[in-house]
């Protein structure tokens, strides 16, 4: 509570409180005003509207009309925003990060409501299956929604979370058009890597009836074939020896090198494509009645569904002791097969094998099928009263339920013995793979194994909260109010490993694959046979059997809040003075239960504290404003860190545990904003701000020894024979350990370029640079304690961000060009085992267009080019050393279509 005494004293030197009674008007709702412009021009006039009369620190982004948001995807929209930076999977834009701290300290508010919604990575480098708070915009099509706002201070009004901030999403409602309104936008696509037929529809259709009652639906569909590929590895790791290889075609130095474990190898480098199938349903209906100019109420109903059938293929390597093509000797129907030759090797001076010759490698082919399924509900009810001239209550009631499901993820392993030049010579980032044998044989290939798995996980939202305004004279207002917010998240999977691999080792099954082996051939740089699995299932006269639910775990939060706000508008001599100062006080209650690997587990926490905030704003001359916000906010523990789910064992005597830790407390950050926002033309605007964030109590892993089982807080049935006073060898859970603070400075410009000579003079220019800093010590506080330190970027923190964007519109045409770069950054800060001491991704610059046709009033053409340079995603492995993680590329993609307003 660092703040709340300068708060207070901040508070003591604001105007005083004017006389109770009088009426005033409503000082923070506005109308915009009527727009006669129309396309890129008319977004940014109402976006900046919104801007500049926002009460704190804010950014927003606007659609002109029905259906016309002016990117393909939400969080692809957000990219264009100081201080945002997002991820993509294959190509689109999935999750948010804001100010340099990743997507889990973002907050996401769908209609004036908290939401979680949740969809997962393909890839195992990149998370998949990860159970967060972050929210993926890629569960719906940007068609559905009209506005984006991003709020980067705090007032306390908002619910206390999302210390980075928080993203506004606003769905149309019928009062926000005149009378009837339709629309209609139909687009097809394909992709440089897929060449498929890719259909994108929306449409929304509104009326209003006797100025009092409002209807709207909409619904918006897409299909969308993506494959993503490339090369990665399984990281590096230092080989001790030959494990058996021959190496006796090297060189003395190379095989002395090799011998004393000096040298450092991909554990296995892949030939790698990730396929997807896409659909995706989104529909929405609002409601709203207006019996008089005092009461609205709205009703929003949102609908969405996301579901996928993906692909996993790779051609790899698979040496011993995980070391890609030494040893590799294995077994097979009585047969040993030998150990690899290597005929040539190169060798950094850092000690990376960067090309490998070499006969008789163990290779292999992963097969992998998984089919996805996500569906999203929301109703919210909201209502404004003005109950009289100087009282107004507004309320909001909201539930939001979103499951996702991975029913089948299986995997079917090929492989063989063969010969093999692995190069990463010609660029270090890319893997180039020479194969001596026909991979695409079928008898070149042998059955290995084949695992079954599934998962599933549902986060349910439950939101109650009024809020009421009391005017006072001259624009002063009182703002107090009480919400009530429930949350809950659980899940679980399912895994059954090596199905039938001692079976087609020792010959028990056939494991030749010729029946139904099939070749893949959506890879640029090699051809190769999988598994068609529908086949090798019937022909194997197997079943699919997920195996045992495990892992299963719940988290219920509720939290009980209420705030007091003082909003002023008044004047500073000649300078307009406006701004609000308010404490938010809440009650945060956590239930996690959870299966350990042999027993369940219950376990109860909370928190609670009171939050200040103050945010005034400046007119220092017309269209020049100063802004300033100081305030405290909280972000709430990632929910893999909450759950309690774990192992207890025994071994030799000796007990160890491994949990998460229900009794975490949140993130608190204590945070400074200034910004200076000058607003000129009818669209220009410049901006610039700074921001410090204070933040304490970040989450890492502990490492407890020797310590008596009652100081886990366990239950004593979860092992037989436990005391409170058994000594537990190693204790391992996530506690709050650390704190950290980041700097932050950004800049935004936008522009017409009217000054320019004619035709040039139909030019625009929106543009943001954001420089972030920001450092953590990630090491344990066991590590700390003798010393060691392993300070890194926070993760997820870029340290550049910059977008810009020209466009050149007239009243019939128009088109506009964009690049966003991000500026690279570390993922995973800490050391996994010896293969790599942490990994990040390298930086990127993604290229769009798009253009429009307007035919007449009504229709209008649309042509969109999406990553025109086909952009790599690089991830490197160990943050010193930046040895290929993983790289991928995912084409570019090509949309025309047509947009309809009735």
């Amino acid at each position: 509570m660092k703040l709340v005494s300068p708060l207070l004293a901040a508070a003591l030197c604001l105007p005083a409180f004017h006389a109770l009674g009088q009426e005033t008007d409503d000082s923070d709702v506005f109308e915009l005003d009527e727009f006669v412009v129309s396309g890129t021009r008319a977004s940014l006039i109402k976006a900046r509207e919104f801007k500049r009369e926002s009460k704190i620190v804010s950014d927003s982004i606007v659609a002109e009309d029905i259906a016309k948001f002016p990117d393909l995807n939400l969080a692809e929209s957000l990219q264009r925003l100081p201080g945002v930076a997002i991820n993509r999977e294959a190509g689109e834009g999935r999750r948010v990060s804001l100010r340099g701290l990743g997507p889990d300290f973002t907050r996401v508010q769908l209609n004036g409501m908290e939401v979680l919604g949740n969809v997962d990575s393909p890839q195992d480098s990149r998370g998949q299956g990860s159970r967060d708070r972050a929210f993926d915009f890629n569960i719906f099509a940007s068609e559905l929604f009209n506005r984006l706002d991003v709020y980067k201070s705090m007032d306390a009004t908002q619910n206390e979370g999302g210390l980075a901030g928080t993203v506004g999403l606003h769905t149309a409602k019928p009062f926000d058009y005149d009378g009837f309104n339709a629309g209609f936008s139909a687009k097809v696509g394909t992709n440089t890597y897929t060449d498929d037929f890719q259909p994108r529809t929306a449409f929304q259709i509104s009326n209003i009836w006797d100025d009092t009652f409002g209807a709207l639906f909409s619904v918006a569909y897409s299909q969308r074939e993506t494959v993503e590929q490339g090369t990665n590895t399984y990281r590096w790791r230092p080989s001790s020896s030959a494990q058996g290889s021959d190496i006796s075609a090297l060189t003395a130095e190379e095989q002395a090198k090799i011998n004393n474990g000096e040298t450092r190898w991909a554990r296995g480098n892949r030939q790698s494509a990730w396929g997807s199938d896409q659909e995706r349903l989104g529909l929405t209906s609002a409601f709203q009645w207006k019996p008089s100019d005092d009461l609205m109420l709205t009703l929003d109903i949102l609908h969405g569904e996301f579901s996928s059938d993906r692909s996993e293929i790779h051609l790899n390597s698979r040496g011993s002791n995980s070391s890609s093509w030494l040893g590799g000797g294995t077994t097979v129907d009585g047969v040993t097969y030998p150990n690899s030759v290597i005929n040539d090797i190169e060798i950094k001076d850092t000690g990376e094998v960067v090309y490998v010759d070499v006969s008789g490698g163990n290779a292999a082919v992963e097969t992998r099928r998984q089919h996805a399924e996500n569906t999203f509900d929301q109703i919210v009810l909201s209502g404004d009263w003005r109950i009289n001239d100087n009282l107004r209550a507004d309320f909001l009631v909201g539930t939001e339920t979103s499951s996702f499901d991975i029913p089948i993820s299986d995997k079917f392993y090929f492989e063989t013995f063969g010969d093999v030049v692995s190069d990463y010579t010609q660029d270090p980032f890319y893997l180039h793979n020479t194969w001596g044998f026909d991979t695409t044989d079928p008898d070149n290939w042998r059955a290995h194994e084949i695992d079954f798995a599934a998962s599933y996980q549902e986060t349910n939202f439950d939101n109650v909260k009024a809020d009421f305004t009391y005017f006072l004279a001259s624009g002063s207002q009182l703002k107090f109010g009480a919400s009530h917010q429930k949350f809950s998240n659980d899940g679980y999977i399912q895994r059954n490993d090596n199905v039938l691999r001692s079976d087609f080792q020792s010959g028990a099954v056939d494991d030749d694959v010729s029946a139904y082996a099939v070749v893949f051939t959506d890879h640029k740089d090699q051809d190769w046979a999988i598994a068609d699995f529908d086949k090798a299932l019937t022909h194997l006269g197997l079943t699919r059997d997920p195996g045992s639910i495990q892992n299963v775990y719940e988290v219920e939060e509720s939290t009980d809040a209420a705030y007091f706000m003082y909003e002023w508008s008044s004047k500073l001599g000649e300078i307009g003075f406006t701004g609000n100062v308010g404490v938010r006080a809440f009650d945060t209650s956590i239930k996690s239960s959870g299966r350990a690997n042999i027993g369940d587990i219950v376990v109860k926490s909370g928190y609670d504290d009171i939050l200040p905030a103050l945010n005034t704003t400046f007119e220092l001359r017309e269209n020049l404003l100063l802004r300033a916000a100081i305030s405290q906010n909280i972000n709430r523990p990632g929910l893999g860190s909450l759950a309690v789910n774990g192992s207890v064992s025994e071994s030799n005597g000796e007990v160890t545990i491994s949990m998460g830790n229900p009794s975490l407390q949140p993130y608190y950050s204590d945070n400074i904003d200034v910004a200076l926002e000058w607003y000129f033309g009818e669209v220009g605007s410049f901006a610039v701000g700074v921001y410090r964030k204070d933040i304490s109590g970040f989450i890492g892993t502990d490492l407890a020894t020797d310590i008596p089982y009652s100081e886990t807080g366990l239950p004593l049935d979860l092992l037989p024979g436990l005391t409170n006073s058994t000594n537990v060898a190693e204790f391992r859970r996530p506690i709050n350990y650390e704190d950290s603070s980041i700097d932050g400075l950004e800049f935004s410009l936008q522009s017409d370029l009217d000054f320019l000579p004619a035709p040039f003079d139909k030019f625009g220019f929106i543009g943001n640079l954001s420089f972030i800093d920001g450092e953590l010590d990630y090491a344990s506080p066991a590590e700390q304690a003798q010393g060691i330190s392993h300070v890194s970027p926070i993760s997820g923190l870029s340290k550049k961000l910059g977008n810009a964007t020209l466009y050149y519109e007239t009243n019939n045409w128009g088109a506009r060009v964009s690049a966003n770069y991000r500026q690279g950054y570390v993922a995973w800060p800490l050391a996994i085992g010896n293969d790599e001491f942490g990994d990040g991704f390298n930086s990127t610059t993604y290229v769009d267009f798009s253009a429009f046709y307007q035919i007449n009033d009504k229709l209008k053409l649309t042509f969109d080019a999406i990553n025109l340079t086909n952009q790599r995603e690089e991830q490197y492995s160990d943050l010193v050393a930046r040895r290929l993680y993983n790289t991928t590329s995912s084409g570019t993609t090509f949309f025309t279509g047509v947009n309809y307003q009735f």
